[in-house]
């Protein structure tokens, strides 16, 4: 009925796994062999079928980031780009520790939890931007399937853990203005290690739950994500397993993870604009909104971009903007931030001129 020669199959198989090879990918192939005298059509399409579902299951052994590939004249100006931007991140955030640090007026809670915010803006900027930088350079677009893991497990885990500490840096202002006789009661040294070690510890359980799911779904053929690193939803687009489980996952971790923070933000902010509202002069009116402005500045940033990126279903991903918004959220907002706290904190700006030997001088 249907015969298949073991010459051209064994040919046949080494050319397609030859093929496969060279683009990263090694499928399960198993020939398939048809009885001679089997008349049955049934057997011969179940025997398609299987076919065909093996050589859809694919093993991806690297993944190419996409993202930019479609500029290619542009890419030389992005690198230069980049570059600055990441060189700008790391002094600026690198300054706002060292200053908090070495200045014995900015060992309280609330630069206690600036300058761990600092820190994360630097681990989280190191996650993404050295790589983008060398694939642009190199014009080498590959990382390998635990490499793509590993990324995207720091991305998330940093990425909560910016929620939960702005919510956290929220709160502080809040006892700071709304309760003040009882601040240093309510937030003592204790409590602040608690708040830190509370926040690390749930964005990196809520991190390496989907990131262990993520290693459980299985993708096709294509391996190109339309991305500049591994995301979530660039992810879940090239899939070919149900990743409806996953999905309600991600909406619900999305939910711990982003809405209870920021509620807890809008919640602080609304006592604290009550608390403004009752200060009869305005002089205190003004260093309250200066105190809590650069909060506030950086919270929409963040928040505005994460929505707009996460807050939708997979299908209606849109990749441009998840780039635009993703550049925003993982280069822009970690640049900002050192400006952000230092340009309108009275404070912040002395300790940094005393760590550049500029203090004395001014005073002169």
């Amino acid at each position: 009925m249907f015969s298949w020669d073991d010459n051209e199959a064994v040919n046949s198989t080494t050319l397609v796994e030859k093929a496969q090879c060279e683009t990263g990918q090694i499928s399960r192939l198993y020939p398939i062999v048809h009885e001679e005298n089997s008349d049955d059509p049934s057997i011969w399409v179940s025997q398609q079928t299987s076919q065909k579902e093996t050589r859809n299951q694919t093993i991806i052994s690297n993944f190419l980031l996409m993202g930019f590939s479609e500029y290619p004249e542009q890419q030389s100006f992005l690198f230069t780009l980049f570059l600055g931007m990441y060189l700008v991140t790391l002094l600026g955030n690198l300054f706002i520790i060292l200053a908090i640090v070495s200045d014995q007026h900015l060992h309280t809670p609330m630069y206690f939890f600036l300058a761990n915010l600092s820190f994360i803006d630097t681990c989280f900027t190191c996650t993404i931007v050295p790589k983008v930088l060398t694939n642009i350079q190199t014009q080498h677009q590959t990382i390998s399937h635990t490499g793509c893991l590993l990324q995207m497990y720091f991305f998330m885990a940093l990425a909560m853990l910016d929620d939960f500490l702005l919510a956290v840096m929220a709160y502080d202002r809040y006892v700071a203005i709304c309760l003040p006789l009882h601040y240093t009661t309510i937030m003592c040294p204790q409590r602040c290690l608690l708040l830190v070690a509370t926040s690390w510890l749930c964005s990196n359980l809520l991190a390496f739950s989907l990131t262990l799911k993520m290693a459980q779904v299985s993708f096709c053929a294509s391996h190109s994500i339309p991305h500049f690193f591994c995301d979530l939803l660039p992810l879940l687009k090239i899939a070919c397993s149900d990743t409806h489980t996953f999905q309600l996952m991600m909406f619900a971790e999305a939910a711990l993870s982003g809405v209870v923070p920021l509620t807890c933000v809008l919640v602080s902010y609304a006592h604290i604009m009550h608390t403004i509202l009752r200060i009869p002069s305005s002089g205190g009116k003004h260093k309250v909104f200066s105190t809590c402005g650069s909060h506030l500045t950086v919270v929409t940033l963040f928040y505005g971009t994460v929505f707009l990126v996460y807050f939708q279903p997979s299908s209606s991903y849109s990749a441009n903007t998840g780039i635009v918004a993703s550049i925003v959220y993982t280069m822009v907002t970690p640049m900002l931030n050192p400006f952000i706290y230092s340009l309108r904190n009275k404070d912040m700006k002395g300790a940094l001129w005393k760590l550049f030997g500029i203090g004395k001088h001014c005073n002169l």
